[in-house]
């Protein structure tokens, strides 16, 4: 991976008010449940600005990306795809879940994420 991960300081200030004024019932879940270094035994990072994008969770040392798709998501399927294959060309991975995934089955959330990082850490 790169040594800033394509870090956009542009970004900073809005990544900071994602991550405290708009975070969802389910980034709270995953994050306390899922992927605490805690839990996961990785460093994950919230709302981190990457390129021109802001991505949910971050994983830096595995280049694991983390996207829950709530209701705003709805009608961005272009944009979204635009945005995973620009962020995917720039040598990352992403994951995405609904929010409702993350909410109602959060143990199968649990398992693809602690798949994707034994398999990210095996490479």
């Amino acid at each position: 991976m790169h040594s800033n991960n394509h870090y956009n300081k542009n970004l900073k200030e809005f990544a900071r008010e994602l991550r405290t004024e708009t975070i969802s019932k389910a980034e709270k879940l995953l994050w306390k449940a899922v992927i605490s270094r805690k839990q996961s035994g990785e460093r994950f990072l919230r709302q981190r600005p990457i390129d021109n994008f802001i991505v949910d969770f971050f994983a830096p040392d595995l280049g694991l990306i983390i996207e829950i798709d709530g209701s705003s998501h709805a009608n961005k399927g272009e944009y979204d795809f635009y945005r995973q294959q620009k962020l995917e060309g720039l040598g990352y991975v992403m994951i995405r879940f609904s929010e409702g995934e993350v909410l109602q089955a959060i143990g199968l959330v649990k398992e693809k994420i602690d798949y994707a990082i034994v398999c990210l850490k095996n490479g």
